[in-house]
């Protein structure tokens, strides 16, 4: 990953790519079936090509689309409502709903679905609009914990074989790792 992707300096959505052989189906709302990765497809206006050969697909088809990083956002929000070291960050304590859906659509963008994040909200800039937040090693080490605890349950739920659910749990691991400390702009306590 290059900085300009990890400050966000580029305008283009970032789009990862993974290969995966998907293999079970879920219903369509006409009552077919489909599979995940054609749904996610359909959802982020990219081709379904044949799936009975090997893909290249985003990282946001091949986790389930939409449905998998509003579970990841919800999993995250859940933990902050009940951690005395985030709640403190957020202006509104009583309903994070909505900061749950702005890292839901971001999240999604950045893996590769859909840009409403961008077209609701503008460029990231993720450091910038973290800027008013004191974020220190403790901030840093609790948002990580709560994020690494809901990238573990939404992992769960995803339609990769072990194999590639490990892979991209590392993948995942590592970028918000990365993006933890990236985002710290305070020594601490």
């Amino acid at each position: 990953m290059s900085n300009n992707e990890l400050s966000g300096e580029t305008n283009q959505p970032r789009r990862s790519m993974i290969p995966v052989a998907p293999a079970r189906t879920v219903p369509t709302a006409d009552g077919g079936t489909t599979t995940p990765v054609a749904a996610a497809n359909a959802e982020a206006n990219s081709p379904t090509p044949d799936e009975s050969e090997q893909i290249a697909v985003t990282m946001y088809a091949a986790l389930g689309g939409a449905e998998f990083f509003t579970e990841l956002a919800g999993g995250f929000y859940r933990r902050v409502a009940t951690d005395p070291v985030l709640l403190p960050l957020y202006p509104d304590t009583q309903n994070l709903g909505p900061a749950a859906d702005r890292l839901s659509m971001f999240l999604a963008q950045y893996w590769g679905g859909p840009t409403t994040y961008s077209d609701e909200r503008g460029h990231p800039r993720l450091r910038m609009r973290h800027v008013p937040f004191n974020i220190g090693p403790a901030e840093r080490d609790h948002w990580l914990a709560a994020m690494l605890e809901s990238l573990n349950d939404a992992m769960a739920t995803t339609p990769l074989d072990d194999e590639l659910r490990a892979q991209v749990h590392e993948r995942m691991r590592e970028y918000f790792t990365m993006s933890a400390e990236h985002l710290v702009n305070s020594p601490g306590n």
